[in-house]
């Protein structure tokens, strides 16, 4: 067994990954109970477990804080970046170990001052937006926010400088750029994505610190300010993030597929250069839609909605490359199968739902209404989540050197496929018929009452789901059956080192056969 010590201080690229994992699937749980305690407290009209609506902001700006900075990012590309890149591309270690290491606890710094939220006397009750002038106004610790955020995100930039440099200049013998898994350009690019835009982020929130506690008025029209730039700066950073959690995530799931369909990749090239280098190429002018309603001239709302649209085609091109690589497969439905399906499902419905957002005549009507909570929670939220859960599942016996029960396995995935569904359906139908969103109670619609308790039950189904996974997680690293080095028969580079890998990996940097190919799984049928 090894010491805390050696955990503590390891630059080894899998611990660092482990901790992220450990971290991130913390932030999860808090940010989930969050969601069961707004789904209880909207189970009723009037007060149900709460009469303080403040109590209900708090529990608001955290479950959307964690789950999508202390949860999908740190996951995509603190846990799973680290765990299996070096791996795949066959080196030893990332660029820079020491730096890697003080990533990771700076990620465990936010961590624990996200968590401090519930002990300090004035907690910040912004959500994740922040937006002025409620948070230079509120009786809130807004500064306490913002330093949570700088901390994750000088976390993600040191990460994003770690592996780009590790994936440029430290690939075995004959992994050139074309033979690198789509996880690793997936990733490659969200770390770009990172690097770009969260410097607009902590500016942002840097700035709304200024205005509440030093009397700046960067945002505060009285004195010659705007609220609007905010409103821009902060999305200019958040809607990328939504790629830097898509790409990661749908790079998970091609893993996934290739390996349980025995096919390789549909259209390789199309998939990185279109796809990826797509979405990369449009997501920085894509913004502007989340601020339709907020005051704009209509030639804006136009442009916008037509680069909203354009950046369906990237997305698009990675979607038919999963559903190529399904075609004519032979497909193994084991558990991680069953997640990577379930990512692709619950993404076609988040995106076929977010055309019309994207159109301003009718994101002027659904702006503000549960639709865009539904679509938001399919489209990234939900599918990012199945995504993280099905790769945990088919990297867990390299991670561990057991196997987890598929029994367990398929339950969890099934009653959380429900419950999602349960839940985020019914949001989206009562959003158009104008449910609004970030309301603590919902005296004046009580025509909804029945579908928030419908909801509720759903959040049942989906918190037994969850919690089914992490419990065989926890189960099968102890007790589970000893795994062979590639249970999956995979023929990336990862699997071909011993389970669990040793520190350094391999003896020796391992050079690579020149028609080798992660996967090289034959030719169609």
């Amino acid at each position: 067994m090894s010491s805390w010590k050696e955990w503590i201080f390891t630059t080894d690229h899998k611990r660092v990954g482990i901790l992220y994992l450990i971290g991130s699937m913390a932030a999860f749980g808090v940010a989930g109970l969050m969601a069961i305690l707004m789904r209880i407290e909207l189970s009723s009209i009037g007060p149900t477990i709460t009469a303080d609506p403040s109590n209900y902001n708090v529990w608001l700006y955290f479950h959307g804080a964690a789950m999508i900075l202390g949860f999908q990012i740190p996951a995509l590309t603190g846990f799973f970046a680290n765990y299996v890149i070096p791996l795949m591309i066959g080196a030893k270690d990332v660029a820079f170990p020491r730096l890697n290491a003080l990533s990771v606890w700076l990620f465990y710094a936010g961590i624990v001052l996200a968590l401090l939220t519930f002990v300090i006397p004035d907690p910040p009750d912004v959500m994740w937006t922040a937006y002025p002038p409620y948070s230079t106004i509120t009786r809130g610790n807004t500064a306490f926010y913002t330093f949570t955020v700088l901390t994750l995100g000088f976390a993600s930039i040191l990460g994003g400088v770690n592996f780009l440099t590790t994936v440029a200049y430290m690939r075995a013998p004959g992994v050139t750029w074309n033979k690198l898994n789509i996880f690793v350009w997936c990733t490659l690019a969200a770390f770009v994505l990172q690097l770009i835009f969260v410097p607009v982020l902590g500016t942002a929130v840097t700035l709304i610190t200024f205005d509440k506690y030093l009397g700046t008025h960067f945002f505060d029209p009285l004195q010659g300010g705007d609220v609007l730039i905010y409103q821009n700066l902060f999305w200019f950073y958040s809607h990328p993030a939504v790629y830097v959690i898509f790409l990661p995530f749908i790079g998970v799931v091609y893993e996934i597929v290739a390996t349980f369909s025995k096919n390789p990749v549909f259209n390789y090239k199309m998939v990185v250069y279109g796809g990826v280098f797509g979405i990369v190429a449009i997501s920085g002018v894509v913004w502007v839609h989340h601020l339709y309603v907020s005051g704009m001239a209509d030639w804006i709302r136009i442009g916008q909605m037509v680069t909203t649209l354009m950046i369906s085609i990237p997305v698009g091109l990675m979607v038919i490359g999963l559903v190529g690589t399904l075609y004519k497969g032979a497909i193994d439905f084991r558990a991680p199968m069953l997640w990577a399906l379930g990512v692709v499902f619950l993404f076609l419905i988040g995106g076929l739902t977010g055309i019309p957002l994207a159109i301003p005549s009718l994101t002027l009507h659904l702006s503000d209404t549960y639709y865009v909570v539904g679509h938001f929670h399919y489209v990234m939220a939900v599918a990012g989540t199945f995504a993280i859960f099905g790769g945990v599942y088919y990297f867990f016996p390299k991670m561990t050197g057991r196997m987890y029960h598929e029994g367990t396995a398929r339950w969890g995935f099934w009653l959380t496929f429900i419950g999602v569904n349960i839940v985020f359906w019914t949001m989206m139908s009562i959003g158009v018929d104008g449910m609004p969103r970030r309301y603590y109670d919902y005296a004046h619609f009580p025509q909804f009452l029945r579908a928030h308790q419908l909801m509720t039950l759903g959040a049942s189904l989906i918190g037994v789901g969850f919690a089914l996974a992490v419990i065989n997680w926890i189960h099968g690293a102890w007790k589970g059956e000893k795994a062979p080095d590639n249970p999956w028969g995979s023929r990336s580079l990862e699997w071909t080192t011993t389970t669990p890998p040793p520190p350094g990996n391999w003896a020796e940097v391992p050079k690579v056969a020149e028609d080798w190919n992660p996967y090289a799984y034959g030719q169609r049928r």
